[in-house]
């Protein structure tokens, strides 16, 4: 995962161009599964239990494997990346050689999928201070690499650093115009897997569900 800024890896121009030249066309929306209604967000919030967060001791990403083989050589992140981007081609490895990846927390585009993270929607430390602390290393492993909810989706890189394990209290995607979307994919998270909220992360979400 790369650390570097974009901005100090290109020139602003150089940034501008391969983000916003290519959105002349309709950009591939990533959409990850079983995006719940508001309504239903709504309620899923509603029956949460909220509680202060716990300790981040014992916490550690070597606890939550990931990522795993999914299928053949794929494991999750280029899974991802596949389901998210448009006109992906792989190597023999399953890694993404070309492709193009459009970032719905920024409204970027990218050509290299160096260029993009796959971020957990609610961070592992996030769902390690929620209740994952108690979790089997079988459990934790599952929701790391969990394809059958709105737990992962493909970003820009440095977006997803800056969001970093924090929840939506502290970070929102910089486009208001997702964080409807946001927000329902991080209550439906939290409600499949019996995670807890604190009531600065209720009050963040109940405020980002009501732009919906």
């Amino acid at each position: 995962m790369s650390t570097v800024n974009k901005a100090a890896r290109f020139p602003i121009p150089l940034l501008l161009a391969g983000a916003l030249t290519l959105g002349l066309t309709a950009p591939a929306q990533a959409t990850p599964p079983d995006i719940p209604s508001a309504a239903t967000a709504n309620s899923e919030l509603a029956a949460l239990t909220v509680a202060s967060e716990g300790s981040l001791s014992g916490y550690s990403r070597d606890l939550f494997p990931h990522w795993i083989t999914i299928s053949g050589t794929c494991i999750t992140r280029e899974t991802v990346l596949k389901r998210d981007g448009t006109s992906v081609v792989t190597d023999s490895s399953c890694a993404a050689v070309s492709g193009r990846w459009y970032s719905p927390y920024d409204g970027a585009t990218w050509t290299a999928a160096s260029d993009v993270d796959i971020d957990h929607i609610v961070p592992l430390a996030e769902a390690w201070r929620s209740g994952a602390s108690s979790w089997s290393t079988s459990r934790r492993q599952s929701f790391a690499n969990d394809l059958n909810g709105p737990q992962l989706i493909a970003v820009t890189d440095n977006v997803n650093q800056a969001k970093g394990d924090q929840d939506p209290a502290l970070w929102k995607p910089p486009l208001t115009s997702y964080w409807c979307t946001y927000a329902k994919m991080w209550v439906h998270t939290k409600y499949r897997w019996s995670l807890k909220v604190n009531s600065a992360e209720k009050t963040a979400l109940q405020s980002m569900l009501g732009r919906c």
